[in-house]
């Protein structure tokens, strides 16, 4: 195997992904070998060792037994997920510009890929960003996923206190929901919304996305000062049962045009 690891010094992921190469050399292993201890193709072990994907608790575990590391890499990936990753941005966006299906859920804001400019200026000059012209531009540069050749399908679920927060005042919430209207009539989206009289449920406990590429699933769960990614199938699966069970009290797809409608209404 030739690939390169990942800089150690960039993320916690980087240097798990360090730690495997450098480990299975100092063994004289090949990734054949890797594989075999793992139960794995030879393509996973050069992902995991160039970073591309992550491992799960299940390979830390085997890991640990055959090489008897006292619980290295099972320790490692505990905190690694503990941590922000400095890269998060730069890799979700290149997963989100290859996805084929996006589940995204939100409870706090209209996500980055549906907003308006004046929509997304209004959160970055309250989030007193340095230079909001310029992130402006790389959020708006996101949205070509919606009108590209075969755009990816979306599942979107927005809670019902997002159509109702003015942000950027009436007039630009207004232009905001008239949008989000306009884009859940597209084919490829199937937006629904989450009404506060849900009550309690996953819903309260933040936002977060699972993209579909093929290479499998990814997750991300939002964070104020920084995302996190969740490239292990296990964690993005149990994203995708937080979706269902959420979207499981939401409204019909069919009265979305009509709420957004009552919170636009209520807004003038």
């Amino acid at each position: 195997m030739t690939n390169q690891p990942p800089d150690p010094q960039s993320s916690m992921w980087a240097w798990i992904a360090y730690q495997l190469r450098f480990q299975r050399i100092e063994r004289s292993l090949t990734g054949d070998a890797v594989a075999k201890i793992l139960n794995c193709s030879r393509s996973t072990i050069s992902r995991l060792e160039g970073g591309e994907a992550q491992l799960t608790d299940k390979q830390a575990a085997k890991l640990d037994k055959a090489w008897r590391t006292g619980g290295f890499f099972t320790f490692a990936l505990w905190y690694a997920r503990l941590a922000p990753s400095p890269q998060w941005l730069s890799s979700y966006t290149e997963f989100e510009a290859r996805a084929y299906l996006i589940h995204m859920f939100s409870g706090q804001l209209i996500p980055g890929p549906l907003q308006t400019p004046d929509y997304a200026r209004a959160l970055l000059l309250a989030g007193r960003n340095m230079d909001v012209e310029s992130d402006l531009t790389k959020r708006l540069a996101r949205q070509k996923l919606l009108t590209r050749p075969n755009p990816p399908e979306l599942w979107v679920l927005l809670t019902e206190n997002i159509l109702t927060w003015p942000v950027g005042g009436v007039e630009t919430m207004l232009e905001q929901l008239a949008y989000l209207r306009e884009l859940a009539e597209r084919p490829n989206i199937i937006m629904r919304i989450v009404p506060r009289t849900s009550g309690a449920s996953e819903a309260l406990d933040g936002s977060f996305k699972v993209i579909t590429v093929r290479e499998g699933e990814i997750g991300y769960i939002e964070a104020a000062t920084g995302g996190r990614l969740i490239m292990d199938a296990d964690g993005a699966r149990a994203l995708r049962m937080r979706f269902d069970r959420i979207a499981a009290k939401a409204a019909p797809v069919d009265s979305t045009a009509e709420l957004i409608e009552q919170a636009m209404e209520a807004l003038r």
